[in-house]
């Protein structure tokens, strides 16, 4: 099993800085943003990268210099939306992603199974929360119809090129559970396109995080650490599905076109925290002992959106609380070999 963290945190500095924080904190790499929703920081020159032995070089040379990995890419978007000026440029980073992928000797590439409108004529998605009527089936079957026109062309290359891509278990895409899971690689035929476990999503929804890795076994291609705390007084009155967001006009992060990132609500029913301030070391030591049983070689990168704490600071927590646990479910990991080598 190998820990990283997923770069976006990151974005602050350049790329040899980044990895320098990430050594510092006992990780053994990134997984690094190569669009969707934000852009590719650090590794701007893509097009060049795909066609030049060269500039390919130059890039995992940062790598090499600062012996650490590349623990995978990431390019979440929805390359499913109705908005062609959302759809367009996103579905085409995750081929791009996926040829990347193989371009840099990686066989991992983490995104989202995106969220069609409900018609052709749609310019909005539509998220189904919960299907009661006849109607929101219908349009079920609609996305999945469209999602796998795209997603086969999608596995095809992947398949190509021997990458596999992990779909991000997130709401408000057609694929953020177990069943979403199982329907979406029948009706495509995946056999490239998995799962990436972020543990936070399924928090907040109720889900058992390894529960899912269990049931969905070879599936799980990734995973992401990240945790929710429920803030119980505010969800008894709102429940989880928490719509107290608003509209915010400074430093928006723009999700293509004209969509934009809202401001999280006050007074929320959940937040995303550091690894460990929602869940403790045990119950993180339980989520990584199903992932072993997956695959001993997983790897689980850390993904910081604790609002609370500093970037590193935020980083520094994370990684002792998930060692603490791997400790705890007696998986081996990198900061162990450093404490060896210091004492």
């Amino acid at each position: 099993m190998k820990f990283g963290v997923y770069n976006a945190i990151l974005h602050d500095r350049s790329l040899p800085e980044a990895l320098s924080a990430v050594k510092e904190l006992g990780l053994e790499g990134i997984e690094l943003n190569t669009g969707g929703f934000l852009p590719p920081i650090h590794i701007p020159n893509i097009d060049e990268i795909l066609e030049s032995d060269s500039a390919r070089d130059d890039f995992l040379g940062h790598f090499e210099e600062a012996g650490l990995e590349l623990l995978g890419l990431n390019c979440n978007g929805n390359p499913l939306h109705p908005n062609p000026r959302i759809r367009g440029p996103q579905s085409a980073d995750v081929l791009r992603s996926i040829k990347l992928a193989r371009r840099l000797n990686q066989n991992r590439v983490v995104t989202m199974s995106g969220c069609p409108g409900d018609n052709d004529s749609s310019t909005y998605l539509n998220w189904i929360v919960n299907a009661w009527s006849s109607a929101a089936l219908d349009v079920l079957d609609y996305q999945f119809e469209v999602a796998a026109k795209f997603w086969k062309e999608a596995n095809a290359l992947a398949a190509d090129l021997d990458v596999k891509v992990a779909l991000e278990l997130h709401p408000q895409n057609i694929v953020f559970n177990v069943p979403s899971t199982h329907r979406f690689v029948e009706e495509v035929g995946a056999t490239h396109v998995g799962v990436e476990l972020d543990a936070s999503h399924l928090y907040w929804q109720q889900m058992d995080p390894a529960a899912v890795v269990r049931e969905l076994g070879g599936l799980v291609y990734h995973a992401a650490a990240k945790d929710v705390r429920i803030n119980t007084d505010n969800a008894k009155l709102v429940g989880v599905l928490d719509n107290s967001f608003v509209r915010t006009t400074e430093n928006r992060t723009n999700m293509g076109d004209q969509e934009f990132v809202n401001s999280w609500p006050k007074d929320s029913a959940w937040d995303f925290v550091a690894v460990g301030k929602g869940h403790d070391s045990d119950h993180w030591a339980e989520f990584l002992k199903a992932l072993y049983d997956v695959d001993p070689n997983m790897i689980v990168n850390i993904e910081h959106e604790d609002t609370s704490m500093g970037r590193i600071e935020g980083l520094e927590f994370a990684t002792q609380v998930l060692y603490e646990g791997a400790d705890k479910a007696g998986i081996a990991h990198k900061q162990k070999s450093f404490d060896r080598i210091l004492s």
